[in-house]
């Protein structure tokens, strides 16, 4: 269901301005590649200086001794170009909105104020939103081909239940609130622009 929900909404948004076909990329984020999420993102100007990105991502897999990363995230961007769009420096400001089951991931670690040691021996499941904001290059390659990298960071509240094993659905604690503070992107994301 969310992969048709994705589907359209990238669809709905270029089909919903009008731009000469150099206005308009279509890009995948080689980190998310990395990580095997399944990505896709796309890209119209809609001012002269002024651009909007739209990105999905997807992983359904449950790794070897039942390591899970099983998320989706959807991120709008509205991004400011200060030479040409989908070329150059840009700062951005970005929403994102998904939900995720992950757990049993090793050691844990700590991380600007957020505790992951709970990973090693838990499960989680829940959803998230946020907003905040980046910068980011676009290197142009050649004449339909860029090379775009991208951090940002900002806030994201998600609510989520916790279960006690890997494989078992005993669940051990409902409905906790948390507030995340840091980054909420970083791409490197190779860029076919029309």
């Amino acid at each position: 269901m969310s992969l048709k929900f994705l589907a359209i909404a990238l669809l709905g948004t270029f089909c919903a301005f009008s731009a000469s076909a150099r206005d308009i990329a279509v890009k995948t984020n080689l980190l998310y590649d990395a990580t095997l999420t399944i990505n896709v993102g796309g890209e119209v100007q809609i001012a002269p200086k002024w651009s909007f990105d739209l990105s999905g991502n997807y992983n359904p897999w449950t790794l070897s001794d039942g390591k899970k990363w099983k998320h989706w995230l959807v991120q709008p961007e509205l991004r400011y170009w200060f030479c040409e769009p989908l070329g150059g420096h840009f700062v951005a400001a970005h929403l994102l909105g998904g939900q995720y089951n992950m757990g049993h991931w090793g050691h844990g670690f700590k991380f600007l104020n957020n505790d992951a040691h709970p990973l090693a021996d838990h499960r989680y499941q829940g959803w998230f939103a946020g907003a905040g904001i980046a910068y980011g290059y676009s290197w142009l390659l050649g004449r339909h081909w860029n090379l775009e990298a991208e951090i940002g960071i900002g806030w994201a509240y998600t609510r989520y239940d916790t279960y006690e094993c890997k494989g078992c659905g005993r669940k051990i604690r409902a409905n906790k609130a948390h507030n995340y503070v840091g980054p909420t992107k970083a791409a490197l994301s190779l860029v076919y622009v029309f």
